[in-house]
């Protein structure tokens, strides 16, 4: 059992993360790997650097798009839940607006994705959801993201178990703040509230990790290489925490 001549579908895959994922099971011989998002342009810039990467549209949150995504993918393999999105607001200030939002990019989203990803394994398969450390614990003012990554979690751990007597695994990773665009944008927005510097706001995100440092997507794209190729099939219904420690 190996990478080479699977079929993999990732969603969030126009950038960061996700885009990490597409080139590391490309590299690792994948015959097909799909990147999925909603915006076209990114996941075709991501396409462009294999010749294993396609690029299709699609918003995770719509049960008929998602259907529709896995009809003009065609079967995969693995499946990697990977898209969502961060906002912060003191709790008392949280809108329903937001709340639903949060859970409807990173918890719905991953239920539709792996719920068609499942339908149409037909044998062998892994279902990868990318949670984070705030599906493990709590952190301040990203009630309604850590809410949703931990019921991506209980979802995935749930799912496992259905799938136990079979060649379908379900597990989840769970970074810490990772080196990418999506911390990018919560640096600028912690500078903007706060009137820290760049470099300090960074620098607050990496002191959760106990390595003091941003975990590189690599780290996560070895972690998902590894749930797929040999020696694997033990590993089922697990939050696998890549944050040097913290949790």
């Amino acid at each position: 059992m190996t990478v080479e001549g699977t079929r993999v579908l990732i969603t969030g895959g126009g950038g960061g993360l996700g885009a990490d994922l597409a080139r590391g099971f490309a590299d690792a011989g994948a015959a097909g790997v799909v990147v999925a998002g909603r915006r076209q342009a990114p996941l075709d810039a991501v396409a462009a650097t294999h010749l294993a990467i396609r690029a299709l549209s699609a918003d995770i949150t719509d049960a008929e798009q998602v259907d529709t995504l896995f009809q003009r993918a065609g079967p995969v393999d693995i499946v990697i839940a990977n898209a969502g999105a961060a906002e912060s607001a003191p709790f008392a200030r949280t809108t329903l607006e937001q709340w639903n939002a949060m859970l409807a990019v990173n918890l719905t989203g991953v239920f539709l994705t792996l719920r068609a990803g499942l339908a149409q394994m037909p044998g062998w398969g892994r279902l990868i959801s990318v949670a984070s450390t705030a599906a493990l614990k709590g952190y301040a003012y990203v009630a309604p993201y850590a809410a949703a990554k931990h019921g991506v979690v209980g979802m995935t751990r749930s799912l496992a178990l259905e799938l136990a007597r079979g060649e379908v695994t379900a597990n989840a990773l769970c970074p810490g703040f990772l080196d990418t665009e999506m911390t990018d944008r919560s640096v600028a927005t912690i500078t903007d509230k706060t009137g820290k510097s760049p470099e300090d706001a960074r620098a607050a995100l990496a002191a959760h990790n106990p390595q003091k440092r941003l975990i590189r997507p690599d780290e996560v794209t070895a972690a998902a290489l590894w749930l797929c190729g040999p020696g694997s099939d033990g590993i089922n219904g697990q939050a696998i925490a890549i944050a040097g420690g913290e949790v």
